[in-house]
């Protein structure tokens, strides 16, 4: 028998939570308004999704190569929904929605996962499970609230909230990647012209440096060394680079990598700062819509776990929720696990007392997008220079240990003259 977890208000006014045990969503609400219940906010079917730390590597792999297989671009997914939310408020069925959207789509990836979805529909799938097939695609917190507005009946409602949550993601995306681009660039840059220096410039010095017939500086020694080495095994050093970056890439997939990953993310020097905030950011905007759309707490935070992806984080909602569960208020249980700012803990804990947990989350949200685009204003500021300058201190070295020689050689000509 399925299990419906329940948002009520008593005649009082107070919001309570439980779950319930009943043949279908029809005896759910008659068994609750037995109970006396003075407001029905939201009834649903108890539904688990899975979280990375809940997943073995195998599963994670298969999901993201499934994701690189099928990724969509998040423009496109913004675009779908708010049309998807104008079109459904216009008086069209989700099946005529689809149609429409699936016959305009330019997207051929995105066009065969909206004709999978519309013929889903047609078996009789609700829109929420045919979404939840493509993982890839439509993401935890998305399926979360399309079958909290099914089953509200305000879908239409959470659809352009979905729309301007996604919208604020990917403005936020937009930032992040415009600070991390020029770095990379020049990252690349930097590695190209090392790879140059030491398999085409230093070989040909170090031959003219063997017909000295004298001992060369220790810098130069090391240097010549160094790119004998990559030159004979150029093949065998850039393999052992591609197997160290896989293999990293598959502890970070495991529970004990991933979260020593997430840890050093966190605590990374400036970009840990701007990590934190950009999670508080997507926590506080993510349990708020659910909160808002008359999900319970447990599960919305159970959502939150999935859609934060970041095993620090995850760890301190899942104690949150054990505390919760045992009877501590919200505020108070994301205080005790010592990883949520007293910022964050201090807005939610006047939720409760206000009774307005949304909209209090959303300020929050607001603050923290606010905090990540002061700080992405400062890295740019001071990426820039600074890259300048370790660009310069590398090639400066190199160009110094070759050259070395031929300064100590012209020196000593000019002592013995």
């Amino acid at each position: 028998m399925p299990t419906y977890s329940y948002v009520i208000r008593d005649g009082e006014g107070r919001r309570l939570e439980d779950s319930l045990k009943a043949v279908n969503y029809e005896a759910a609400l008659e068994s609750l308004r037995k109970k006396g219940a003075g407001q029905i906010i939201s009834v649903r079917e108890i539904r688990g999704g899975v979280a990375l730390d809940e997943m073995t590597v195998g599963e994670r792999v298969s999901l993201s190569l499934y994701r690189l297989r099928h990724r969509v671009p998040l423009k496109t997914l913004v675009f779908f929904t708010r049309q998807l939310s104008t079109m459904f408020s216009a008086g069209l069925t989700i099946e005529k929605s689809i149609q429409n959207l699936l016959a305009e789509e330019k997207s051929h990836r995105f066009k065969r996962i909206l004709a999978q979805v519309s013929t889903d529909l047609k078996k009789g799938y609700a829109l929420s499970e045919a979404m939840a097939k493509h993982p890839g695609v439509f993401s935890n917190l998305y399926v979360a609230l399309v079958h909290a507005g099914e089953v509200s009946g305000n879908l239409h409602i959470i659809l352009e909230e979905l729309s301007d949550y996604l919208e604020s993601v990917a403005d936020t995306r937009q930032k992040v990647i415009s600070v991390l681009s020029y770095p990379i660039f020049s990252l690349c840059f930097l590695t190209g012209v090392i790879t140059f220096l030491i398999l085409v410039v230093v070989p040909k010095f170090s031959d003219v440096y063997m017909r000295f017939n004298t001992q060369l500086p220790g810098p130069t020694r090391t240097l010549i060394a160094v790119s004998h080495a990559i030159s004979t095994h150029f093949f065998l050093v850039a393999l052992l680079v591609i197997a160290s970056l896989i293999a990293l890439w598959l502890a970070s997939l495991t529970p004990r990598g991933g979260y020593v990953w997430d840890t050093i993310k966190l605590r990374f020097p400036v970009f840990g700062h701007l990590v934190l905030n950009s999670l508080m950011d997507k926590f506080a905007r993510t349990f708020g819509i659910l909160i808002g759309s008359g999900v319970p707490v447990l599960e919305s935070l159970g959502h939150a776990v999935r859609v934060v992806e970041n095993r620090v984080i995850g760890r301190g909602l899942r104690e949150a929720r054990g505390l919760i569960k045992d009877g501590y208020a919200i505020s108070v249980s994301l205080k005790k696990t010592g990883v949520f700012p007293p910022i964050l803990v201090q807005l939610i804990a006047t939720g409760e007392e206000t009774g307005e947990m949304d909209k209090l989350l959303d300020k929050a949200s607001q603050f923290y997008t606010k905090q990540v685009d002061a700080t992405i204003g400062r890295l740019t500021s001071l990426i820039e220079p600074l890259l300048i300058i370790m660009i310069g201190v590398v090639i400066g070295l190199i160009l110094i240990s070759v050259y070395l020689p031929v300064f100590m050689l012209g020196r000593a000509v000019q002592m013995g003259a």
